[in-house]
């Protein structure tokens, strides 16, 4: 099984503090090496599993997010998601290959009743997310805010991989993504700028563009780890450094939302005049998200939507 782990931007400086800066500017001139593995393709479906309790706007929020990838969803104000998720079709030019990855919304499983309990392994959510489908599809695993996932909070916000399968008598392998709902136990780890950081320069938090701390912290992770899972989905895609610790599309620009970040600062983002959220992108049905930066092979440098 292949594996990638995302850590949260502002701690990755903190913890690393300016022998990580100094990483950090070469991650921007060099170029994240193809290992030649293949890259996940053509429509691939989304499927969310919900371990936990998680209210029905919550789940909107991230659904939306998912919704808002396809081109081929309602239309999206600029910047927007769909112009963000175009961002990884550079790296299928650079490896070749004819056709990108495209997403749908397809399945939402509920498990509101913590059916293995409320501390996980990596075995646990490797079963929760083969749950979903096994051909062609991303199945994402979404913990709540009282669920403790091993590494949690500790060296990770959330992960991706991929698991071998039999379908119809084939050996078939799918990708899936594990990501927390860091609220209730490391806001100012996996959630920030949306909280206080627990570590590091102490700026403001930011107000999240969907005013749930939790949750729009979830989808900054998964934004990343969806950028790696479609340009790194077995391990030997595009990456940086080790295989089991990657620089990967989006990871390999930690902290930088928009131009002008720096080391606690998030960058010049956007604001609703209204209410005082920041964000980067548009999204389906009215949403705002903030979203990382994607690392630019053209140009080797971390491209932001604002």
């Amino acid at each position: 099984m292949a594996s990638s782990t995302i850590l949260n931007l502002l701690a990755i400086f903190s913890l690393l503090n300016l022998a990580f800066a100094s990483r950090f500017e070469d991650t921007q001139t060099q170029l994240l090496k193809y290992h030649k593995g293949a890259l996940l393709h053509g429509k691939n479906s989304v499927n969310l599993i919900w371990y936990g309790k998680f209210t029905s706007s919550q789940r909107a929020i991230v659904a939306d997010f998912i919704t808002s990838l396809s081109d081929s969803s309602p239309p999206q104000s600029n910047p927007s998601v769909a112009a963000w998720w175009k961002k990884t079709e550079k790296y299928y030019h650079l490896a070749s290959k004819k056709q990108s990855l495209s997403l749908y919304l397809n399945n939402q499983i509920l498990d509101d009743e913590y059916s293995i309990g409320k501390s996980l392994t990596e075995k646990h959510l490797v079963d929760l997310a083969s749950k979903g489908e096994k051909t062609n599809a991303i199945n994402i695993v979404l913990t709540a805010s009282d669920v403790a996932v091993d590494g949690f909070c500790q060296n990770r916000c959330g992960s991706h991989g991929s698991k071998s399968s039999a379908v119809k008598g084939k050996n078939q392998k799918f990708a899936y993504i594990w990501v927390g709902n860091s609220e209730a136990q490391c806001a100012g780890y996996c959630a920030w700028p949306f909280h206080q950081p627990i570590y590091g320069p102490q700026s403001p938090p930011l107000i999240a563009p969907n005013n749930d701390v939790g949750i729009d912290g979830m989808v900054i992770n998964l934004s990343a780890l969806l950028a790696g899972t479609a340009t790194n989905p077995f391990g030997n895609g595009f990456y940086q450094g080790t295989a089991d610790a990657p620089l990967e599309a989006a990871t390999a620009c930690p902290g930088v939302y928009a131009k002008g970040a720096y080391p606690g600062y998030a960058g010049d983002l956007l604001v609703e005049k209204s209410s005082g959220a920041s964000y980067n992108a548009h999204g389906a049905n009215g949403r705002k998200y903030v979203l990382p930066a994607i690392y630019d092979p053209s140009t080797s440098k971390c491209s932001t939507l604002v």
